[in-house]
């Protein structure tokens, strides 16, 4: 993978944009992401402290990990219909 020399989240385009030492640049839309990967509150609060907190893992974690898998680790949901 290419050097990447900036990572930040865009408040007004909602994106995770990325530099790379080339010149590249890539933007993950963090709306359509939410949209598609979580299933409740818990997990886009999740992903929204990653985008504000840690744009670099959150960009990591889109680019190389698994999104599923982390969001099923780090929330811990349980219905108040037990």
């Amino acid at each position: 993978m290419k050097p990447i020399i900036s990572c930040a989240f865009n408040m007004d385009t909602a994106c995770v944009e990325l530099r790379f030492l080339d010149g590249a640049m890539l933007t993950i839309d963090t709306i359509a992401v939410e949209d598609e990967v979580a299933a409740n509150s818990f997990e886009r609060s999740e992903l929204d402290y990653l985008i504000y907190n840690d744009p670099t893992g959150y960009a990591d974690l889109i680019l190389n990990g698994d999104l599923k898998a982390y969001l099923r680790t780090v929330t811990d949901y349980h219905p108040l219909d037990n």
